[in-house]
């Protein structure tokens, strides 16, 4: 699983920095300066809950000593979920009624992330080569 987590990881972080570029450029024309802050910090913050998500999934493989179904490997992956969760809800506290932050560019550049990195995803998980069956090859002692 790690090699297909630290793929993810890597496309998301390059698509999270391709759309805080666009977001910004867009929000800019958009609504001036707070919207080239509303689309670079939307699309900031949503990159770092996605680095988040994979770094939680390769610390609780490790935790968990590889078993995913360990309650432990979901204790930590939860455990991410609610922290983002925090920090969401704290940053947009902080946020809220900000004269130089723009909503909706925030709203728009966080939605194209997530849904740009699920397709990202996808992506990864098709690309990766992983193994899916445990056999010995010719030459081997045994199964792995």
């Amino acid at each position: 699983m790690a090699p297909v987590l630290r793929l993810a990881l890597r496309y998301g972080a390059i698509f999270a920095v391709a759309v805080a570029i666009v977001a910004g450029v867009v929000g800019f024309l958009v609504a001036g300066l707070p919207g080239l802050i509303g689309g670079l910090l939307g699309a900031a913050l949503a990159g770092v809950f996605l680095g988040l998500t994979a770094v939680s999934f390769l610390i609780a493989g490790r935790v968990a000593k590889g078993d995913s179904t360990s309650p432990i490997f979901f204790g930590v992956v939860i455990g991410a979920w609610l922290l983002k969760l925090v920090i969401f809800i704290v940053v947009e506290v902080l946020l809220r009624g900000r004269p130089w932050f723009n909503p909706l560019v925030f709203f728009g550049a966080v939605v194209v992330v997530v849904i740009g990195s699920l397709v990202l995803d996808a992506v990864a998980m098709y690309r990766a080569r992983v193994p899916y069956v445990d056999v010995a090859l010719p030459g081997e002692t045994g199964s792995k």
